[in-house]
């Protein structure tokens, strides 16, 4: 009887003991969650597949087995009084599996990887989308110092959309190299742990929000623009075309996934293809009136710093980066993707760029369709407008999953109510706040109709950050050990440069901005 006593005492203490080391284990997995190193974020997933959704089996077989905790006859205490805290209640929902990821389903077969083809066909819709029509004014400003910068702009944002992706992955045991994180906001938030865990992710998550709010201000600024322009004797102002441009858009209040806006995609691009052969084809028939005595070295010291904001705006996708590298099906072959995309865009843009200026030389505008024939420029602008509603709801939709994210989804956590209902129905005051965000673009647009100075700025106070600075910066955090000296200099060099040209374009775009807003100057 007491050696039954003994045992059965024995059992319980070994049980109670097992117990209070699952939970201290899961409470230590909750903290370094919190710390942001194993925090699960997909702001930057637009376009692809959720990336928390790709790498949950992973953190689930790395960090959830000291939940199961099972010993003979007996079952982990606190079973049924809720979830303990460990990586599944640091998920976006706090309820453990990501929606849509069935039980015993792997990941290959839930979420088709990419093709590398189809990864630059991504990375090219990003960086030579409609924003090339303000090149040439850049070039305007710039001369042959403009044309350099071009080529300068993609040499450097290819370099640093690359080692933005080195920060993703750490070296095992073995020397192997192994993808620890997974979006921009890790690797912000691995820079800046232990001792401020979350302010990494804070800036980029408030860089990635203003420069895709700013696109779509930009996407209402030139629908008015091209449209006051393609009817010039109608009693209509470019304030009035962007508020029907609004209307139009309205319905994007009302997106809960981009199905629907994907089947655009490639008809949005291949109309955009057309436009530039269009005005390529006029140009070259009026190559013989060229005016290659404009193209100087010398530059407009006040304008010139916008130039550089245009310049980088058009090149950035480093938002993107993380997320479609994560998803495709040969990883290896990123870096040659990376090449060859932005070799093509910096012949593309110079060429598009130079022959542009060339046509039309001091007259040059901020939206290069409007110097067109009336009879061409009318055609032309309708396809460019019709492109810029239907290239609205992508950076729209970003920027409300972030926003919601991070203010109305944290599980818990976040600062206001959830937005969805139990069923995943949005409520009707988000709703509101949708409504509200593309009201609050038009606003912009009408207060600030202002294409350039607007590309400039946007270019130079979040476009440097995201494509020069910050991964530059993270770089040389994250990696320093394994570094050469080269890399050392071409990550400070690139830093230092950035930081000037971010600087100097802001000031002189807000100058900018001011001026045309004091003397109500127009294009």
């Amino acid at each position: 009887m007491a050696h039954l006593i003994r045992h059965k005492l024995s059992n319980k203490l070994t049980n109670a003991a097992n117990t209070v080391s699952n939970k201290s284990q899961a409470k230590v997995s909750g903290v370094f969650a919190r710390l942001g190193f194993q925090a699960a974020t997909d702001e930057e997933g637009v376009g692809f597949a959720e990336c928390d959704d790709l790498d949950y089996d992973y953190r689930q077989g790395m960090q959830m087995d000291v939940l199961q905790g099972e010993d003979e006859g007996g079952q982990v205490e606190g079973e049924g009084e809720g979830e303990l805290d460990g990586d599944s209640h640091y998920q976006r929902d706090g309820t453990g599996h990501a929606p849509g990821l069935k039980t015993g389903v792997s990941l290959d077969e839930e979420k088709p990887k990419i093709t590398t083809w189809e990864a630059g066909w991504n990375v090219t819709n990003a960086i030579q989308g409609m924003f090339v029509l303000g090149l040439p004014y850049a070039i305007l400003h710039g001369g042959y110092l403009g044309l350099f910068l071009i080529i300068f702009a993609a040499v450097v944002c290819c370099y640093t959309g690359k080692i933005l992706i080195a920060c993703l992955y750490e070296e095992d045991e073995d020397g192997r190299q192994v993808r620890v994180r997974d979006s921009y906001v890790d690797i912000a938030n691995a820079c800046c742990a232990p001792r401020f865990p979350a302010l990494g992710g804070h800036v980029v998550n408030v860089a990635q929000i203003i420069e895709l709010v700013m696109t779509c201000i930009l996407y209402v600024v030139v629908s008015g623009n091209l449209m006051v322009n393609s009817f010039p004797g109608f009693p209509v102002s470019q304030k009035a075309w962007s508020v029907v441009a609004t209307v139009a858009l309205l319905p994007c209040a009302f997106l809960k996934n981009l199905k629907a806006v994907s089947k655009f995609s490639l008809l949005c691009t291949l109309a955009h293809f057309v436009i530039n052969v269009l005005v390529i084809a006029y140009c070259l028939s009026r190559a013989r009136d060229w005016a290659w005595d404009k193209v100087k070295f010398y530059i407009d010291v006040k304008k010139f710093p916008i130039s550089i904001g245009i310049i980088v705006f058009s090149y950035t996708s480093q938002i993107f980066l993380p997320s479609l590298e994560g998803n495709m099906s040969k990883p290896s072959e990123f870096h040659c993707m990376m090449d060859w995309t932005h070799i093509s865009a910096c012949v593309l843009k110079g060429l598009f760029a130079l022959v542009a200026y060339l046509t039309w030389a001091d007259a040059t505008k901020e939206v290069i369709t409007d110097n067109l024939p009336s009879t061409i420029r009318a055609v032309v602008n309708i396809f460019l407008v019709s492109k810029a509603l239907l290239s609205y709801p992508l950076p729209f939709f970003a920027a409300v999953e972030v926003l919601e994210k991070s203010f109305f989804q944290g599980g818990g956590r976040a600062m206001f109510p959830d937005c969805y209902g139990p069923t995943g129905q949005l409520k009707s005051w988000g709703l509101g706040l949708r409504i509200g965000l593309v009201v609050f673009t038009l606003l912009m647009a009408v207060f600030v109709p202002h294409f350039a100075l607007l590309m400039g700025l946007t270019g130079s106070l979040t476009g440097a950050g995201l494509c020069f600075l910050l991964p530059s910066l993270f770089h040389l955090k994250l990696q320093w050990r394994k570094l050469l000296w080269h890399h050392v200099f071409f990550d400070v060099a690139i830093f230092v440069i950035g930081g000037i040209c971010a600087i100097s374009g802001f000031i002189h775009s807000v100058e900018g901005l001011i001026e045309a807003y004091t003397y109500d100057l127009h294009d």
